[in-house]
């Protein structure tokens, strides 16, 4: 499926897709994966209202990678005030995306997505599993790296935080009950 094709479909179509390597793929996510989901955004949330301007979080947004991909990452996080397409799309990369496993759709997260991801420029990449209770961080050591050149496995002893948030700490523990 084109580019093209896919945002024809998807006006029309009520349900969450996603475009991956041409193929539309609909997501239907279950209560585990929207519990955490929910968590993390509250954190992230708690955290973006301390020192308004900052950045922003948002639930999944659609994001236009290639002519080829289409994601709606699970959680999302840019710069202040982003710049929205016509269709209320980013027009810039966001500083961060977290995807959460899902049965059905984690093979497209650690592959394709993740590849993609880099490939665009996304400074930041968490794979969220709550299956392992476990977060995978995929990040690049400078601005402009090109690739994803630092890699953490945070387990629930641990505390997720970036670089690219400044006071954001978050106790794993909270996240995997």
């Amino acid at each position: 499926m084109t580019l093209d094709q896919y945002l024809r479909a998807a006006a029309d179509d009520p349900r969450w897709t996603e475009l991956v390597d041409g193929e539309m793929i609909v997501q239907e996510p279950r209560y585990p994966h929207a519990r955490i989901q929910a968590l993390l955004i509250g954190a992230l949330t708690g955290w973006e209202l301390e020192v308004p301007g900052r950045a922003e979080v948002s639930a999944p947004t659609e994001v236009l990678l290639t002519d080829r991909d289409v994601y709606g990452p699970d959680v999302v996080i840019v710069g202040s005030r982003p710049e929205l397409t016509a269709r209320e799309t980013l027009r810039a990369l966001p500083l961060i995306v977290a995807e959460v496993r899902s049965p059905s759709t984690w093979r497209h997260d650690i592959g394709r997505k993740k590849a993609v991801y880099e490939a665009s420029g996304v400074p930041e990449l968490w794979l969220v599993d709550g299956v392992a209770a476990e977060i995978l961080v995929f990040r690049r050591s400078a601005p402009g790296a090109a690739t994803y050149n630092r890699s953490l496995e945070l387990t629930v002893e641990d505390e997720l935080t970036s670089p690219l948030l400044p006071g954001f700490a978050l106790p794993l523990r909270r996240l995997f009950r």
